[in-house]
């Protein structure tokens, strides 16, 4: 499609009305979801740089603690616990809102909300007993590679929380309206992407890293 910007203003000397030529009408939020998309690729092409950097550097211990000695196993187990919960919980608020269940979908997202604060709880407290015993970021490339890995994975948690709660009030001013719907399964898809970055982070991080 040729387009053309034409500028158009009045003798009058009235603002400058701009317009695209042979202009069609778009849908309303039709490209919502593939812009989204790109942007959890991107995403994607994040963590795989973290992951490819952890798999080079995290045997480098630098004569430092490594992994046997850090890694709570059970805490962690625990943690992952919170994570797959918030996401079932999810699943159960799309399911209201299909139902155009406001109540339930709201209580749903506030379940949901409350097991990503745990995530995140624990997540501090284990990086907050990390650096005490002395495994801060700058002691080994291992130490590097995993805060900035697993660092990385929490602050989307974080902002993915914050974009919850920021939903939640939304539907409670102006219900579940169309674009509401469309912010929330976008959020939906966010936190599911989530969900399976830290099960790859369990994996690879944790379990791979004890057993090794």
């Amino acid at each position: 499609m040729s387009t053309a910007v034409t500028t158009a203003a009045t003798a009058a000397g009235e603002a400058p009305v701009f317009y695209a030529v042979d202009e069609h009408p778009h849908p309303e939020g039709h490209s919502t979801p593939l812009g989204f998309w790109i942007y959890l690729m991107s995403d994607c092409l994040i963590f795989a740089v973290l992951f490819a950097i952890y798999g080079v550097l995290g045997t480098n211990y630098a004569a430092g603690p490594g992994p046997r000695e850090l890694f709570d196993l059970n805490l962690v187990a625990l943690n992952t616990s919170m994570l797959l919960f918030s996401s079932i919980t999810y699943g159960f608020a799309m399911l209201a809102m299909a139902k155009d269940q406001k109540g339930a979908t709201l209580a749903w997202l506030a379940i949901t909300g409350l097991f990503g604060l745990a995530f995140l709880g624990i997540e501090l407290y284990e990086f907050h007993h990390l650096i005490s015993e002395g495994a801060t970021p700058q002691r080994s490339a291992f130490l590097s590679s995993f805060f900035a890995l697993v660092g990385t994975h929490g602050l989307h948690v974080t902002f993915g929380t914050i974009w919850l709660v920021t939903l939640m009030v939304q539907v409670v001013q102006r219900g579940l309206v169309v674009a509401n719907k469309r912010r929330l399964m976008c959020l939906s898809m966010f936190w599911h992407f989530l969900d399976v970055v830290w099960i790859g982070v369990f994996t690879f991080v944790y379990l791979m890293g004890v057993l090794r």
